[in-house]
């Protein structure tokens, strides 16, 4: 007979706890997801950040945007080659040696995104490469936020949450993080995403159990604290090895965190 696992060998046998996060743009899914990972010492993977990295590399290929066959061939070479920070105080997205941070976060590109994620080929790669991000973490826990988190990527994730709000709320708050862009093509980029995201998944009604967390009456600090009590009240939570899921709400913040719901 083999001898029993150490408590060390069972400890390092616990798959890290996975919290998907889905919603609309503007709900708070970044800055409220960031937050928390922070305080909970998990990681942070913005999902969203790949589909626009994928866009703007078909773009600087000269790609037509409209011919799936052209972006499916392109796959293997950036998946190769993309690479994301896990960190929660590291903001940046690489594909080679191109950092990609600010650029992939254009209104631009933000337009044409809906054109290449309507390529199956290219959701199920990334799906694949998402869940293999999430497994391979080395952290207690990783917190995944995008559009179809909980109702594609990870369907039997502990802990999924739908972040939401009223829509004029959701366009203010990203009005006021594009201070350069007019306001009404901000309003405009926003529902447009919406409607178009809608036609290739539903992230505005939550699957059977996902929890609703409405931000639309919450300041940034009252939702990072919603956030951290639907995760500690999970079932599982408790075998995380992260510091006190039930404390995590009373955790001291970074004084530099931005205050703001982008996502």
């Amino acid at each position: 007979m083999s001898a029993p696992a150490s408590p060390l060998a069972a400890s390092l046998a616990v798959a890290p706890l996975v919290v998907a996060v889905d919603g609309p743009a503007g709900s708070g899914k970044s800055s409220v997801c960031r937050e928390s990972a922070r305080r909970l010492r998990f990681g942070y993977l913005d999902t969203g950040a790949a589909y626009r990295a994928l866009t703007w590399f078909a773009i600087e290929r000269g790609c037509d945007l409209d011919d799936a066959a052209t972006i499916v061939a392109l796959l293997p070479t950036f998946i190769a080659e993309y690479r994301i920070s896990q960190s929660p105080d590291e903001r940046w997205v690489r594909v080679g040696e191109t950092d990609v941070s600010e650029h992939i976060r254009d209104t631009a590109i933000s337009g044409e995104v809906w054109r290449v994620s309507r390529v199956p080929e290219a959701r199920a790669a990334l799906t694949a490469l998402f869940r293999s991000t999430m497994a391979e973490t080395a952290a207690a826990g990783i917190i995944a936020e995008g559009r179809d988190i909980t109702t594609v990527v990870a369907t039997d994730a502990p802990v999924r949450i739908l972040m939401t709000a009223d829509e004029a709320v959701r366009i203010a708050r990203r009005a006021g993080e594009k201070a350069g862009e007019a306001a009404s093509a901000v309003a405009e980029s926003v529902s447009a995403r919406d409607a178009r995201d809608a036609k290739v998944t539903n992230f505005t009604e939550a699957a059977d159990g996902v929890t609703v967390l409405d931000t639309t009456r919450l300041d940034f600090e009252q939702s990072v604290e919603e956030f951290l009590r639907i995760v500690a009240s999970a079932p599982g939570s408790h075998q995380t090895t992260a510091p006190s899921l039930a404390a995590a709400p009373s955790a001291l913040s970074d004084t530099t965190t931005r205050r703001s719901h982008d996502d």
